[in-house]
């Protein structure tokens, strides 16, 4: 049976046998092998599968719960950001690109956390927040919540995510507004130019 370490586009973590590209944490999430908190702190990572000789043994009491993303898409969707440790070049790409889109001086990693947690959830609560941001404004790789699932906006088409991979996809409306999964901060990163990775088989 699948443990309950994967995550969501809406940044839920669950059990499904869908494997992971990337890891990442929230920080120390679990007792013994159960999941008792969404996160920890307003530090949310996506972490490299493998970094240089590291060992990472699951579910360690008083170490961070590891967490799965099917691709980076979806760890950004879920709120999360590369980790500046094992995946030092994407994290400069992901700040020249904030910088880019948002303007103001080079962030600070503290000053990604606050404002993607500020992103990502409404004040005080576990709940997920959402922005409404014009279609034709959505770059490749942002995630949007149309109907009952979640999609993934790639060029003129929309990609429906579920637990077990990328399945169908439909034409990207054109006019109006649309509920955005992704938090607002990173949609503007994914517009200025970031490299999201996205898995081959939205492609297909």
């Amino acid at each position: 049976m699948s443990e309950r370490n994967r995550v969501t586009p809406l940044g839920d973590i669950e059990a499904f046998p869908l494997r992971g590209a990337w890891t990442g944490n929230r920080g120390i999430l679990h007792r013994d092998r159960k999941i008792v908190r969404q996160y920890a702190s307003k530090l949310w990572l996506t972490c490299a599968l493998e970094y240089k000789d590291s060992y990472r043994e699951l579910w360690q009491p008083g170490r961070a719960t590891f967490l799965y993303f099917f691709d980076e898409a979806v760890s950004m969707a879920a709120g999360h950001r590369p980790c500046a440790l094992c995946r030092r070049t994407s994290y400069n790409a992901y700040r020249e690109a904030w910088v880019r889109g948002l303007g103001g001086p080079s962030p600070t990693a503290q000053q990604l956390d606050s404002r993607l947690h500020a992103d990502r959830l409404l004040p005080g609560t576990h709940t997920r927040r959402l922005s409404s941001l014009p279609w034709r404004s959505l770059p490749d790789g942002a995630f949007v919540l149309d109907g009952d699932a979640p999609e993934l906006v790639l060029r003129d088409r929309l990609v429906t995510w579920t637990r077990e991979g990328y399945a169908g996809s439909r034409s990207r409306p054109v006019r109006g507004d649309v509920r955005v999964i992704t938090p607002a901060s990173t949609v503007a990163v994914l517009r200025s130019g970031y490299p999201v990775q996205i898995d081959r088989s939205a492609s297909e």
